[in-house]
């Protein structure tokens, strides 16, 4: 059977949010592919250690590096023109960036339960995890759509954009219920909204050949307490959390030609745990 669909020699990613724990995968995955790829974070120091990270393993690879941050249109209207200057042209775009929320005490409030939960943190992450994606995609997809190659967009969601978080898999033995730590809202929402994103963009450019579809991973594990572990691997048929790189496949197949007939859809890699 030939892999030449999903040869990506020729194509330029971008991908934002690429410095964190499956950004650097995500762009890994299409360095192995072949892909010229541009990773982009609004850290500097967080980013250039991707940068050297993924130059150790693919050291003849086209890789680029720019900050930029996807919540201000300046900024990444500013990487857009530094790219068209090199005459570099996006033909894929994967909307990766957010703020993983972080379960914390105030004082005396548990702030991410829905009663304590700032109007700050909800503006702030929506704009980066939501806002971010509409974005570029208006700036990169545009582009896309106004040459006569098309292009794809991916839009990195979660298994929380198809059911709603198990609070259960937070609480801590011996705390008040309100102090007991929860997942924010405004994660589901995020998740949730790029699922109606990517159906919206994937009619809005069809005729353009520009295809969007959305991955929605299962909770990866990256050294969570043993309790937390254990917990969620009860609920999963598969019975554990995600490798890092078990991911790269699916954005190689979703980035590439041999996902040519394929838009609007979400697939969800949770080993299960949505069917149930």
């Amino acid at each position: 059977m030939s892999t030449q669909r999903f040869n990506l020699k020729n194509k330029t990613a971008l991908i934002t949010g690429a410095a964190g724990l499956l950004g650097v995968e995500h762009a890994a995955a299409l360095l192995e592919c072949g892909t010229t790829v541009i990773i982009t974070d609004v850290s500097e120091l967080a980013l250039k250690a991707a940068a050297r990270k993924l130059k150790s393993v693919f050291s003849d690879s086209d890789l680029h590096h720019y900050t930029m941050d996807v919540s201000d249109i300046e900024s990444i209207n500013s990487v857009f023109h530094e790219l068209k200057s090199q005459q570099i042209s996006i033909d894929i775009l994967v909307n990766n960036a957010a703020i993983d929320p972080k379960v914390k005490v105030d004082g005396m409030l548990e702030t991410s339960r829905l009663e304590n939960f700032s109007r700050e943190q909800w503006d702030l992450q929506i704009a980066v995890g939501l806002t971010g994606a509409f974005l570029c995609s208006k700036v990169f997809g545009s582009a896309m759509a106004n040459n006569t190659k098309g292009g794809v967009i991916l839009n990195i969601a979660s298994d929380l954009s198809v059911f709603a978080p198990d609070q259960r898999l937070y609480r801590k033995e011996g705390l008040p219920e309100e102090l007991q730590p929860v997942k924010p809202v405004t994660y589901s929402v995020i998740k949730a909204g790029l699922i109606g994103l990517t159906r919206y963009l994937a009619t809005y450019w069809a005729e353009q050949g520009v295809r969007c579809n959305a991955l929605s991973p299962g909770g990866v594990f990256n050294g969570q307490d043993d309790e937390f572990v254990q917990r969620l691997a009860a609920l999963i048929p598969l019975g554990r959390m995600a490798r890092k790189d078990e991911y790269r496949a699916a954005i190689q197949f979703l980035c590439s030609d041999a996902s040519s007939y394929m838009t609007g859809q979400n697939i969800v890699m949770d080993a299960g745990r949505s069917v149930l």
